[in-house]
Order: C-alpha cells, then structure tokens, then sequence
C-alpha cells in the first residue's frame, strides 16, 4: 500500500492561490490514479481532481474545473494540486489518495474507489 503525505495547506485570503503537495513514499505504480478529495465542517467528502501515473490524464469535478489544476511529476512521486481564486466555500481539509487503476470508472469520482489515503492538510480561505 502506498504511503501519502500532503502539505502546503494553510489560510489565504479569498482570491489568492495555493499549491498543494501529495508525496508518495512508497511504490506508486504507473498503473495508479492519484486523487485530491475536499472536506469541510459538517459536509461529506467530495471529490476534486485526479490524474494518471502514466498518461496524466486528468479528471475535475464540475465545479472545479477552471481554477484548480492537478498535475503529478513522476521523478519525484508527487502529485500537485494548484488552486487558483480561492473562494471561502474552499475551505476544507484537502485529502491525497490513489486507486490502483488508470481505467476511468464513476468510482475515479468517488472516495470509496480509493484504496490509500493521507492525513490531510488544512486550507482556510478568508474573507
């Protein structure tokens, strides 16, 4: 199972933009998606970004696509989650996670299709 660490997490003011880091200590095979999940206070985990190891194809939610970008540098086993006019409604704990497969299923979308997960980093967008 693969070990994932998140970072860069922190408060912002609304408008401003952060980068988030997921990176991964142990294999993390080139048949792996990788996944950025949000949750917030009272609110059901949901799902933001995903990219594959090999090909970099992407998926966003709807609602997302536009102002954050996933992208992952293979060298160095890092997933990166680039979120551009935050808004307060970003405010969450933002979740790295990987899924043992490139095949886009409804399950690349959802948390339960996903096998590991890190701690989690905190984003605060202020007002």
């Amino acid at each position: 199972q693969v070990q994932l660490v998140e970072s860069g997490g922190g408060l912002v003011q609304a408008g401003g933009s952060l980068r988030l880091s997921c990176a991964t200590s142990g294999r993390t095979a080139s048949s792996y998606t990788m996944g950025w999940f949000r949750q917030a206070p009272g609110k059901e985990r949901e799902f933001v970004a995903a990219i594959t190891w090999s090909g970099g194809t992407t998926y966003y939610a709807d609602s997302k696509k536009g102002r954050f970008t996933i992208s992952r540098d293979n060298a160095k086993n890092t997933v990166y989650l680039q979120m551009n006019g935050l808004k307060p409604e970003d405010t969450a704990v933002y979740y790295c996670a990987a899924r043992r497969t490139t095949t886009w299923t409804i399950a690349t979308m959802s948390p339960s299709g996903y096998d590991s997960w890190g701690q989690g980093t905190q984003v605060t967008v202020s007002s």
